[in-house]
């Protein structure tokens, strides 16, 4: 193995399986609602909850509670913040990898 300098460490909030497919879920949007998230990652209520919960603690998604008619509804928005620490996880995963993955190469 010839990888030089430290190994980079890996964001312990994005890393979470659960945590990064929210994130990158929210790159992708401007907002979304818990239902949506909830049918895009298959998680269950309290899963997901318990998740978007780090993910507010440690700023990386803001939430706003409001009514629909008569129904709540939670939208979720990624925060600068938040998309900075993505990018950063993306970054770090990239060296860590290195050049180890290439298609066609076993």
């Amino acid at each position: 193995m010839s990888q030089s300098g430290p190994v980079p460490e890996l964001d312990p909030v994005v890393h979470g399986q659960l945590r990064l497919a929210l994130l990158s879920l929210l790159a992708s949007v401007d907002v979304a609602d818990f239902k949506w998230l909830r049918e895009k990652t298959g998680s269950t209520d309290g899963n997901l909850g318990a998740n978007l919960a780090k993910l507010e603690e440690a700023r990386y998604i803001t939430v706003k509670k409001k009514f629909i008619g008569r129904k709540p509804a939670s939208l979720y928005r990624l925060t600068p913040k938040g998309r900075k620490a993505l990018a950063e996880y993306v970054r770090a995963l990239k060296r860590l990898l290195g050049t180890g993955l290439h298609p066609g190469k076993d």
